[in-house]
This record gives C-alpha cells, sequence and structure tokens, in this order.
C-alpha cells in the first residue's frame, strides 16, 4: 500500500513501519467488523444480549492483537474489551462465533494459515489471548484501540469505526480510523465502499477507500470563522452527552446551521473534511464525573489537528493522554477547524461554567 507516508520526505522514518501496520490492521478489522453487520445484524434487530455487537467487538481486537503481536511482539495494546466473558462454558456459542470470523479474516492473507492446522478449541484459546493482548496498562509506548466505537450506530447499519492510535510519551504519533459507511472520509454512504482515514504527527491527515486504499487524498477543516454558519456534530444518543446544553450552546454562539447527529468517531473524520465545523462531547446529566477514555479520543483527536484543527476538552485544555486509561485530567470535549475554537470557548464558558 503506497501512503503519502511512505515516501523519502517522511519526518518520522523510524515509523513507517507502524504507520503501515496500523493501516492494514484498521482495514482488515473494520472490514471484518463489516462482514459481521452484513451476516448478524438486520434493519429490524433489536436484542437485549447485544450479541452482534459482542462478537463484532470481540472479533475485531482479536485480529487486530494478533497482527500487532505479528508485527511488534511486546509492543502494549491499550484496548477496551477482554476475553473474561468468552472463556465461560455459557458463552461457548459466541466464542465459536468471533472464531470463525478471526479464521475467514485470516485465512484471506496467505501468511496466516498455519495458525488454523489445530482443532478448534486450540484456536478459540488463541482468539482470547490475542483479545487479552488489550489488558496492557499504559506506559511510555503503546497502542490502544476501540474495536467498534459506535454501537448503536452499528447496530442501526449507520456510523460507527474501528479506531487505532499509537501513543509515545503521552502524545499521539498515529491515528487510523476505519470507516465502513463513509465515502472519502466527509459523506454517509451506506452503500459505499469505505473510507479509511489517517493521520501522522506533523504529515497531515489523509484518506483512502477502505476497501482500495492505495489514493490518498489531503483532508483539510473548513475555513468558516463566522459562528452563525458553524455547523455543529452532536452524538445521536442522550446518553453520551447533554443535549439540553449543546442548545444552549449554539443559542450563546449564535448558530444558526442545523446540527448534524452522528455516532462514534466518524464525526472528527467530518469535521477534518471540512464537512462539519465544530464537534461537542459534554458530560451527560447522568454520568456528571466521567472522563473520556483514551481510545475514544487519541485516533480523532490527531486527524483533526493533522487536517488544521483544534482539540481541548471543555475548558480548553489540551488532552492529556499520560493518566491511564481515561482522561482523567480533562473535562468533555471540544473539536474545531481551529477559527471557531476562541468563540467555541467562551460560548462554553456561559453555558458550562469555568
Amino acid at each position: 500500500m503506497i501512503t503519502p507516508f511512505s515516501g523519502a520526505g517522511v519526518r518520522h522514518p523510524s515509523l513507517r513501519a507502524e504507520i503501515q501496520f496500523a493501516l492494514d490492521a484498521v482495514r482488515q478489522a473494520a472490514l471484518l467488523v463489516r462482514q459481521v453487520q452484513a451476516e448478524m445484524v438486520s434493519p429490524a434487530l433489536t436484542k437485549g444480549d447485544r450479541s452482534p455487537v459482542t462478537v463484532a467487538d470481540f472479533a475485531s481486537q482479536a485480529l487486530v492483537g494478533h497482527l500487532l503481536e505479528q508485527a511488534f511482539p511486546g509492543v502494549a495494546l491499550v484496548a477496551e474489551e477482554d476475553a473474561d466473558a468468552l472463556r465461560v462454558s455459557e458463552r461457548k456459542s459466541v466464542l465459536q462465533q468471533v472464531t470463525s470470523f478471526v479464521r475467514r479474516a485470516l485465512l484471506a492473507a496467505p501468511q496466516t494459515k498455519a495458525f488454523f492446522t489445530g482443532d478448534e478449541a486450540g484456536l478459540g484459546k488463541l482468539v482470547c489471548d490475542w483479545i487479552d493482548r488489550g489488558r496492557a496498562e499504559p506506559g511510555q509506548r503503546f497502542w490502544t484501540l476501540d474495536p467498534i466505537d459506535g454501537t448503536k450506530g452499528f447496530l442501526r447499519g449507520e456510523q460507527y469505526v474501528v479506531a487505532l492510535a499509537l501513543i509515545e510519551d503521552g502524545q499521539v504519533q498515529v491515528g487510523v480510523l476505519g470507516c465502513p459507511n463513509l465515502s472519502d472520509a466527509g459523506w454517509p454512504d451506506l452503500n459505499g465502499v469505505g473510507s479509511l482515514v489517517a493521520a501522522v504527527r506533523g504529515q497531515g491527515a489523509w484518506t483512502a477507500s477502505l476497501t482500495q486504499p492505495d489514493g490518498f487524498q489531503a483532508l483539510h477543516v473548513s475555513p468558516k470563522g463566522e459562528p452563525p454558519q458553524a455547523r455543529i456534530l452532536r452524538s445521536v444518543e442522550r446518553a453520551h452527552t447533554n443535549l439540553d446544553q449543546i442548545d444552549e450552546f449554539a443559542r450563546a454562539l449564535g448558530v444558526q446551521a442545523a446540527p448534524v447527529s452522528m455516532d462514534s468517531q466518524a464525526k472528527y473524520a467530518l469535521l477534518a473534511a471540512g464537512q462539519g465545523d465544530l464537534y461537542l462531547r459534554l458530560l451527560s446529566p447522568e454520568k456528571p464525573d466521567y472522563r473520556e477514555k483514551i481510545w475514544d479520543q487519541a485516533a480523532g483527536s490527531l486527524i483533526i489537528e493533522e487536517a488544521g484543527g483544534q482539540v481541548t476538552d471543555l475548558y480548553g485544555k489540551m488532552l492529556d493522554f499520560t493518566t491511564g486509561r481515561s482522561l482523567t485530567n480533562n473535562r468533555g470535549i471540544l473539536a474545531s477547524n481551529r477559527l471557531l475554537h476562541p468563540a467555541a470557548l467562551a460560548a462554553l464558558s456561559s453555558v458550562v461554567g469555568q
């Protein structure tokens, strides 16, 4: 795969292998999750046990965990899931489904066939081990993964992403999103080829087709500087934010444009592509003490910054990725095209306080 990060001008030549790994792993995981969705989730499905999401989450994390072990043995992975639920006999059927999807994904690559000479139980144990690579704690250098960001979007057949980032010394260096239901990073397209969206610190943000990632195009945030026409991107689910306060924020800022509701870090892709101008993650009234997980923000925040935007918390503080699995030192998220950030922070101060 030829990428904008492959040439002689790359500022971080030591990261070339990591960049290629991230692009390949996210692409394979996003296509696997899309396959789970196609086979297990119909538009009318409403399952209380969320089993399709469980299968897709586990399969995506197992695949990335395995690929990371092949590419960089011993490098830490900090991810959302663990395999405890799959190791109990009551979830044997779920483990079998996860194993089946992972097997099919890996058999597409000839070099992986050696892993499938054993029995089903042996492969299931391997899959659990690959998932549990994500139990690591953050350190000086590690990867962080959200195997599916946007659970409700996944179930509705709308927006969700696979998000992977490399963090070194508390700074995101590589971020990749696999967006199966976006075209050109900025257009919802439920029947399209999907988008691979990537950024490397100091090298910009780029997008290519998820299915044929060989024509990367640079991403740039919008040039809008006047708040009334700003397009606010916000979560669909009320439990994930405070929609009433977002409405209050829009009034304080004088925004006239209708908001865009969307699940997952796909919102970050839209903002990077100039198809949105502001994104808010306010604290839900039901969870006033909530702190963002690092895998929900790492990849998307770098993509915004490298496209020319800005990401802080609600009080203007830079995101601090040195505090473990959660952004303990930050409250909420404000992402923008940078031009609108000062006005947005001022409006927020009247809504959420100092």
